[in-house]
């Protein structure tokens, strides 16, 4: 079995997206991150949902989550206003990793080796101008290499 046999689509963003509407489809599509990708398609990095909720959350919340009983529910969802207009760029940390990515002919052991490697729970599948084309969730692959 091969990289592009299992790939799903995976939504991706560009980094000038605006950060309120990146939150919206995380929480749309149940996804704990999204794929971040260049104006010509390629995947640069992962946009982490924990992130978003970062930039989000007033810092006290942050510093001690105690401080998060004071905030009712009613005022919890104003919680998102915090972020402004800032964009996908503004929410990645620094030092971001680089999202792996594999051809779609690779198999699942080199899969499973990149993904290792790298420690991230996710491995782009591109095409030969590097264009994501589809996503390897680590779930997915354990999934297939178990038979489950």
């Amino acid at each position: 079995m091969r990289a592009g046999d299992v790939a799903i689509p995976m939504t991706t963003v560009v980094e000038s997206l605006p950060a309120r509407e990146a939150a919206r489809v995380l929480a749309a599509q149940d996804l704990p991150g999204l794929v971040v990708v260049d104006a010509k398609g390629r995947p640069m990095t992962v946009l982490a949902g924990t992130q978003v909720l970062r930039m989000a959350l007033p810092s006290y919340c942050q510093d001690d989550p105690a401080l998060a009983r004071v905030i009712d529910e009613a005022a919890a969802d104003v919680i998102f206003d915090g972020i402004g207009d800032r964009t996908v760029a503004d929410l990645l940390p620094r030092n971001r990793p680089e999202l792996p990515a594999v051809s779609a002919d690779a198999t699942l052991l080199e899969v499973a080796s990149v993904m290792a490697r790298s420690n991230v729970p996710l491995v782009a599948v591109v095409d030969a101008d590097r264009v994501m084309t589809g996503a390897i969730t680590l779930d997915g692959l354990l999934d297939r290499m178990l038979g489950t």
